[in-house]
């Protein structure tokens, strides 16, 4: 069984993230991201994945996996159930996102892969959800904190 590792900065800096990642023995960050900038110094798109190559992992940026505004605003708002059924029926049910989600199953199978987004709590942030889709698929789900 292949293993998908999640992870939120959210309280992290890059380093903390960078030595987390590398503690589970992963290779490569996917950014499932709508919008991979942040207010968090090193954790916009450039700079992350500068860091993280500098550093020897791998960075990509999976932006069809990203979660909608409403869906960033629910999980803000702690509300779980509105922020799936928005993930759900607006990106992931999508045809697009079909053939990102196999791409990114594709990537996990080559090599130990992490998902990426801002909320700490994984049952508050859209990964989870693509961590259950890649379950179906065989893969073993386990969420890091740095």
């Amino acid at each position: 069984m292949q293993t998908i590792f999640t992870i939120g900065y959210e309280g992290l800096d890059p380093e903390r993230l960078r030595d987390a990642l590398a503690a589970a023995g992963v290779a490569r960050l996917a950014d499932v991201r709508a919008v991979a900038n942040s207010r968090k110094r090193g954790f916009s798109k450039g700079a992350l994945g500068r860091f993280l190559v500098e550093s020897g992992l791998s960075y990509d940026h999976l932006r069809v996996l990203g979660t909608p505004k409403a869906g960033r605003q629910a999980a803000r708002a702690h509300d779980t159930a509105l922020m799936r059924r928005i993930y759900c029926e607006e990106v992931l049910d999508t045809a697009d996102s079909g053939l990102a989600l196999d791409a990114l199953a594709d990537l996990a199978a080559d090599a130990p892969t992490c998902l990426l987004c801002f909320e700490r709590d994984p049952q508050l942030c859209h990964r989870r959800v693509l961590a259950e889709r890649l379950t179906e698929r065989g893969f073993v789900a386990v969420d890091l904190f740095g």
